[in-house]
């Protein structure tokens, strides 16, 4: 239920986000989950991996977001020979100017879509670490900022594995969400080719927020209340992934903050000012499933993450403890 007594900067998040939620369904038909997980990872100033099968929508779903932003897109296809100066860009001599000039690269943009990351050489993918982390690139020695907000959303598919090179846990600890898009139903399906029948909905989507709004989103999450009993719950599923039998590498205090950070986002954009245990449940997955290391033996019995993670979910007690007052939706 949304809460009536939002301040004005939480109401604004609610209400932006339902613009750009029902913004981009005029092209997405079906993916509202995932239009959601996207803004969560935007307002805490994350990154998304994105794992499925070609032809789900990927890029256009990227699209979309940027437009309805009004925020720089630019898209990457991964290749094995794809060198890091063609996604950061080039100093060059300009000899008109009689002095070097920089070129700047794709990166340069606001949401950056980084098809096939796997395809890409471990050098390249390290490249775009100092990127995503600090929101600069240092180039000759000289740091460079990225624009703001900045969003990148790796792809890579979960099938053809052959000539990939798979992405080490330094990397994936840097995506803030691990998500897949799977199929449509039969009639989401239907809707897509009336939709797309005449003519392409992207070619006419028009912008319903501003890069500068949206950035101000950012700060008014952190305005988000936890009960103490709910930051317990959340840091008991996070250091039960250090211990558990079938894991080898738990969560880093870095996945810790970025479920913590998630809630507040989908709190805010659901309309409440505080975060409830059903935010962590329902994040976990998302947030902390690519962070794990399982231990050899499971890898060799294809237990997949996702069914640890729900394990340790299930069996963590849920607080029960009633919201206060202060707190509860009037």
């Amino acid at each position: 239920m949304a809460n009536d007594s939002l301040t004005p900067s939480l109401s604004s998040t609610r209400q932006y986000a339902a613009l750009i939620r029902e913004n981009i369904a005029r092209v997405i038909v079906g993916k509202s989950e995932i239009v959601d997980l996207l803004l969560v990872a935007l307002l805490s100033n994350g990154h998304v991996l994105l794992e499925d099968v070609p032809g789900m929508g990927k890029t256009v779903l990227a699209k979309s977001l940027a437009r309805s932003l009004n925020a720089a897109f630019q898209r990457i296809q991964g290749t094995p020979d794809l060198l890091p100066t063609d996604i950061i860009g080039v100093s060059y001599f300009d000899q008109k100017q009689n002095e070097f000039t920089f070129r700047a690269g794709p990166l340069f943009s606001q949401i950056l879509l980084v098809d096939e990351i796997n395809r890409t050489t471990p050098r390249t993918q390290a490249a775009l670490l100092e990127a995503m982390a600090e929101r600069q690139v240092t180039v000759e020695r000289e740091s460079r900022r990225l624009p703001q907000p900045f969003l990148v959303i790796a792809t890579q598919n979960p099938v053809e594995l052959e000539g990939t090179f798979p992405l080490p846990e330094a990397q994936l600890d840097r995506f803030f969400l691990w998500v897949q898009m799977g199929y449509p139903s039969e009639e989401e399906e239907q809707a897509i080719l009336h939709r797309f029948k005449q003519e392409e909905p992207l070619d006419t989507l028009q912008a319903v927020v501003s890069g500068e709004e949206f950035l101000a989103l950012q700060q008014a999450i952190r305005q988000v209340q936890w009960q103490p009993v709910v930051e317990r719950y959340l840091l008991a599923l996070v250091r039960s992934t250090r211990s558990h039998k079938d894991i080898q590498l738990g969560v880093s205090p870095r996945g810790t903050l970025a479920l913590y950070r998630a809630c507040e986002a989908y709190a805010a954009i659901q309309g409440r000012d505080f975060v409830v245990p059903d935010d962590v449940k329902y994040l976990a997955p998302f947030v902390l499933g690519h962070r794990l290391m399982t231990t050899h033996r499971n890898r060799m019995r294809g237990r997949r993450n996702a069914e640890i993670i729900a394990e340790i979910i299930q069996t963590t007690p849920v607080p029960t403890e009633e919201i206060p007052s202060v707190l509860a939706p009037r």
